[in-house]
Formats: C-alpha cells, sequence, structure tokens
C-alpha cells in the first residue's frame, strides 16, 4: 500500500480516492473508519488496526491534529508490542510510505480537523 496524496479531507492510497477516514493495513484499506468519542482515539476504536499485528501504527491526528491520543490508549498500544506515531495526517501520510519498508506497518488516518 501506498498514500499518493493526501489533502484536507481527501486521502489517495495505491490510486483510489478516500474521502472519509480510513485505516490502511498492509493488504487492504477499511474505509468509513469511525471512533465511538469521534476526537478521542479509544483502545476499542483500533481493533482492526491491531488485529492486523503491525509493528508500528501511524496515527493521522487530522489536518490541524484536533483527535487526540490519550495515555490509555498508548498504554494499551505499548501492551500489544505495537509502537505509536501519532502526528498530523500529512506527516503520516509521510511516514507510513517510508516506515512500511521495514516494518509491518498500519496507519489510522482522520482526514478533515
Amino acid at each position: 500500500m501506498k498514500i499518493d496524496r493526501y489533502s484536507f479531507g481527501r486521502v489517495v492510497v495505491d490510486g483510489r480516492t478516500y474521502l472519509s477516514d480510513l485505516i490502511i493495513l498492509p493488504e487492504r484499506v477499511i474505509a468509513g473508519w469511525r471512533r465511538k468519542e469521534g476526537h478521542r482515539l479509544l483502545p476499542e476504536d483500533l481493533a482492526e488496526a491491531v488485529a492486523a499485528a503491525p509493528q508500528i501504527l501511524v496515527i493521522g491526528t487530522g489536518s490541524l491534529g484536533l483527535m487526540k491520543v490519550p495515555p490509555e490508549t498508548n498504554a494499551f498500544l505499548k501492551t500489544k508490542g505495537i509502537e505509536v506515531l501519532a502526528v498530523r495526517s500529512g506527516r503520516a501520510a509521510a511516514a507510513f510510505n517510508r516506515l512500511q519498508a521495514a516494518k509491518r506497518t498500519v496507519a489510522c488516518l482522520h482526514l478533515t480537523c
């Protein structure tokens, strides 16, 4: 999987355009990713991402970084042995492309705010 382009509310993955939040697994994209509390990322929001057994989880917190990753979510991922990189979605897209060459990488991207 490769993120070709990200802009506010839009991402292109392997030539296909997505207009809603998504999870990018090594072998497929899960479109329409929703979180229980919107801009607060909870462990239960990451079930599909964690099931893919990534070494690193890249979290795109939105164009302005408004989606927050609370300490309990980071602690949960640490217990699973998953490294976390949570940055604004533009930086997350670039990081995902770079990191997946070296590690099993999953991205969870909030596309707007």
